[in-house]
């Protein structure tokens, strides 16, 4: 998913291409440092305190669970569209 966002975003600028994985390399420090520290994502159908999410470049959620101290990233999904599939 990281990569189709950058891909989608180069045929645009590079240079947002560029500045969306440096967002995502910066979230992702923040995700080696306190993970725990961002909120839950809730919905019908799932798991409680499973997924957690952080929203970084303004647009887009890195979705991510904690399993024995590692943190593993499921998704990355850019908010603008229908993200309906994620939840269901």
């Amino acid at each position: 998913m990281l990569v189709s966002h950058a891909a989608f975003l180069a045929q645009v600028s590079v240079d947002v291409a560029e500045g969306f994985i440096t967002a995502f390399e910066t979230a992702t420090d923040f995700l080696e440092i306190m993970p725990q520290r961002c909120p839950c994502l809730a919905g019908e159908y799932i798991p409680k305190n499973t997924y957690l999410y952080l929203l970084f470049e303004k647009l887009y959620l890195l979705v991510f669970q904690i399993q024995d101290d590692i943190v593993y990233a499921d998704y990355v999904v850019d908010c603008r569209q229908d993200y309906s599939w994620l939840i269901h």
